[in-house]
């Protein structure tokens, strides 16, 4: 492409991160006359809230630039990949609202990777070593004493690629042989003492089959990968700093186009762990459902539980792209779900601890159908009907005998506006042989319809409500953040992340609704109004949806 036609993102007085500021620095050097960025997640498990931000990362500066992104799957390891894996992977960055250019897997570049090692060998800048893990391992030594050569690192080129062609055929076993680079003992760099390069495994692979008994390390086959590809940019999270000089050897010394490494901060975030590890464990010791349990911190998780496509990209793009570690605050992902959800989600009345209000001087088998907003936020929701009767569920925290003080809900003498409907004044109320409230009391002022007095009296508080014998009871889950610290991973002496798992994580109740809910399906969002946002749940029954709330109003967890 020629320098005249490069891509650059339109002049704007928006401060740009450190990496954009590297790939104008590319663009105007002519070191690059495009940009080319890759997602490379490993088929291994789930991906979570942190490659959501490197999806809106890799994705994003691919759309600025008027560049192209790959979707690549790093498959090297086929003991703890699975197709599902990939599938859900695709699923996720579609989700997202990302398409990529082109899909890749490592696995597509196995033999070309595997004729640039013999490259390296006849070279003689890569050996087949015998030594065990432990030996390898105990020669590098440390950062500051100078590494010891094995006993196979001076063999000859012919002698490696004879040993290197027997594994690749399988002649040997498991863990008896690797092929290393033969690059610095006395680096300080540990990541350049020797690296290992391929290693023996008789493992089926989900896409290549048995075809291969090695099967190359990722410090070799990712760089290798970006380079087939083209990509010139590739962007990685900080713990990659230290593998960089090994990646730029590995294509130097191959002699193929050189992408730019580029490091950024991962995502940290409060009251959460981001390994794939332990999430797996958390899965298979069934401390949740599944990998798309709702508590889960994976995309899938928060798909499920109702987090908007729109409301992760929004977080990904408050955090920022940074170059030091540091730690979000989980109540900024939920302040963004609540900014998208305001403006989306259809406003319906649950009532999810009910006690029953009469209205005394309401008549008993009359019932009228008041007018609901759907959502006042966008004047194109609409309204809906709703059902009101004598008898009606209310939140039993909205009734006190004796009230405190600034309480201004309903108490004998006092008045609340019902939502949508009428003024109503309590009465009194009953209560069991335990002295417990069972029924309020109280009186509606019919000329009060729609919430409006017409003598101009006010009130100081509007409470939700549900007919009784209208109400369709249905399974609500009230989902709350799965650790009680911010840090599970800085767990005490003696404890693990597990000691740290909160109880009240999920609360299952069957809560009193307007009947319209029980028509709601999934992918629909919904304001419980003065409660929360609650979607059904994709195993909801025909008819009988079950609904998992997404986030409370407001951040109880602050307080």
């Amino acid at each position: 492409m020629a320098a005249e036609n490069i891509n650059r993102p339109e002049e704007s007085k928006e401060t740009k991160n450190f990496i954009e500021e590297i790939i104008d620095s590319h663009l105007e050097s002519g070191r690059y006359n495009r940009v080319h960025t890759r997602f490379p997640p490993e088929p291994n498990g789930y991906l979570h809230i942190g490659h959501a931000k490197s999806i809106c990362l890799n994705f994003g500066l691919a759309k600025k630039y008027n560049g192209l992104c790959n979707l690549r799957f790093d498959d090297t390891n086929p003991t703890k990949e699975e197709v599902e894996y990939v599938d859900s992977i695709k699923e996720d960055v579609n989700w997202l609202g990302f398409q990529w250019d082109a899909e890749y897997f490592a696995s597509d570049y196995f033999q070309q990777l595997y004729d640039w090692a013999e490259k390296l060998i006849l070279e003689g800048k890569a050996y087949v070593c015998e030594c065990s893990q432990e030996t390898i391992s105990t020669n590098r030594t440390t950062p500051t004493r100078p590494g010891i050569a094995c006993e196979h690192r001076d063999r000859t080129p012919e002698t490696n690629i004879e040993l290197f062609r027997r594994m690749k055929n399988g002649e040997f076993p498991d863990g008896t042989m690797v092929l290393r680079a033969k690059i610095d003992l006395n680096s300080p760099n540990m990541h350049m003492r020797d690296p290992i390069m391929y290693r023996i495994l008789h493992a089926h692979h989900h896409r290549t089959g048995n075809q291969w008994n090695i099967y190359p390390m990722y410090d070799y086959a990712h760089g290798e990968s970006d380079s087939i590809e083209g990509i010139t940019h590739s962007v990685c999270t900080l713990e990659f700093e230290v593998h960089r000089p090994l990646y730029e050897w590995f294509i130097q010394n191959i002699g193929i186009h050189a992408p730019q490494q580029i490091e950024f901060a991962r995502l940290n975030l409060s009251y959460t762990i981001m390994s794939k590890r332990k999430l797996l464990q958390l899965v298979n010791e069934k401390h949740v459902s599944s990998w798309d349990d709702p508590r889960m911190p994976t995309i899938s998780g928060m798909r499920r539980r109702g987090f908007p496509a729109d409301a992760i990209r929004d977080f990904a793009d408050r955090v920022g792209v940074a170059k030091r570690e540091n730690v979000i605050e989980y109540g900024l992902l939920e302040f963004c779900v609540r900014e998208s959800l305001n403006k989306k989600a259809e406003r319906r009345m649950a009532v999810l601890n009910p006690i029953k209000l009469i209205v005394t001087n309401y008549p008993e088998n009359q019932v009228d159908m008041v007018t609901g907003v759907n959502n006042p936020e966008d004047e194109n929701a609409g309204t809906r009907e709703i059902p009101f009767s004598r008898e009606l569920w209310i939140e039993s925290d909205d009734f006190m005998e004796e009230p405190i003080k600034g309480y201004h809900r309903l108490f004998p003498g006092n008045e609340v506006r019902l939502r949508y409907a009428y003024f109503v004044k309590c009465t009194g109320c009953k209560k069991d042989e335990n002295g417990n409230v069972v029924e309020v009391y109280g009186e509606y002022d019919p000329a009060s319809r729609g919430g409006n007095s017409p003598d101009g009296r006010k009130v100081k508080s509007t409470i939700h409500w549900v007919s009784a014998k209208h109400a369709a009871e249905l399974e609500t889950r009230l989902y709350d953040r799965l650790f009680t610290i911010p840090a599970p991973d800085d767990a005490e002496e003696g404890k693990t992340f597990l000691d740290y798992l909160n109880p009240d994580s999920l609360k299952t109740i069957t809560a009193m609704c307007e009947p319209a809910l029980a028509e709601a399906r999934p992918g629909q969002f919904f304001q419980f109004e003065r409660i929360g946002y609650f979607v059904p749940d994709k195993d909801s029954p025909e008819g009988q949806p079950r609904f998992n709330r997404t986030v409370t109003l407001k951040d109880g967890w602050a307080k």
